[in-house]
């Protein structure tokens, strides 16, 4: 089921969501709607705040080899920085730059119940730190340091490829 996308300023997407305590079938079905929602709106990442869903749950997927489903995510080290842009599907026609750590561990729960951890880099990182901001009611937009109107995006895109 595809949920609707709640947009800014939605309260709801400023709330802390809540730990997931047991992994029931209602909560592995999320996060199959959450996936086919992320991807009927061209998404990279979702969380579940963004489909009214108050719930420490987020998926990401930056290439088609690895999907993660992040339960109760926590980053665990953060290392260098990064500046790059950002958008999101809660504050579409948005776009900005953002700095993030450029390397992180997150340690997670998957739909299996299993404590999962894994090392992410660059683009990985970036998507990563953006979902689990949205868990703790934290938007791309808090940490703007430049906003790019759309009609500029792909030109700032060209122009600092090589960053």
């Amino acid at each position: 089921m595809r949920y609707p996308i709640i947009l800014h300023p939605d309260e709801r997407l400023r709330r802390k969501a809540k730990p997931v305590s047991v992994i029931t079938d209602e909560l592995v079905q999320l996060l199959d709607d959450l996936y086919e929602t992320m991807i009927a709106h061209d998404g990279i990442g979702i969380a579940a705040p963004q489909v009214g869903k108050n719930l420490q749950v987020a998926i990401v997927e930056v290439d088609e080899e690895d999907r993660f489903e992040l339960i109760n995510p926590e980053i665990v080290t953060a290392k260098g920085e990064t500046l790059d842009v950002e958008g999101c599907l809660s504050i579409p026609h948005t776009f900005g730059t953002v700095k993030r750590a450029d390397e992180i561990t997150v340690r997670y729960y998957d739909r299996e119940g299993e404590e999962m951890e894994v090392e992410a880099f660059g683009y990985l990182a970036r998507a990563m730190q953006h979902e689990i901001d949205h868990l703790n009611g934290v938007l791309f937009t808090d940490k703007l340091i430049e906003r790019i109107p759309e009609e500029d995006l792909e030109k700032y895109m060209e122009e600092h490829d090589h960053d």
